[in-house]
């Protein structure tokens, strides 16, 4: 579920790869995936986070910029609540 402080904005799919800066710190960006009319809403907005079904939570912003309002996935940069390193898919 992708959040704007308290208020939920949409339930969101995301596909991310995750990067790792320095020892024991990670990054990720990927495309976060949800209904066209939540992703408008959503886009622009400061202070997003998307609370996962495990319960992590993962800071989002919208890195590119918004170029079709029926398209239903965007690009973002996200940290947060990350698996470590070790944990990623290679």
């Amino acid at each position: 579920m992708l959040f704007c402080g308290d208020a939920e904005l949409g339930r969101a799919d995301y596909d991310l790869d995750g990067y790792s800066t320095r020892p024991g710190e990670v990054v990720a960006s990927g495309e976060i995936r949800m209904a066209a009319e939540a992703l408008n809403n959503s886009f622009g907005r400061q202070g997003l986070s998307l609370r996962t079904d495990g319960g992590r939570v993962l800071l989002v912003r919208f890195s590119g910029k918004r170029l079709d309002v029926g398209s239903n996935s965007a690009h973002a940069d996200v940290s947060g609540e990350l698996p470590a390193a070790a944990d990623w898919r290679r």
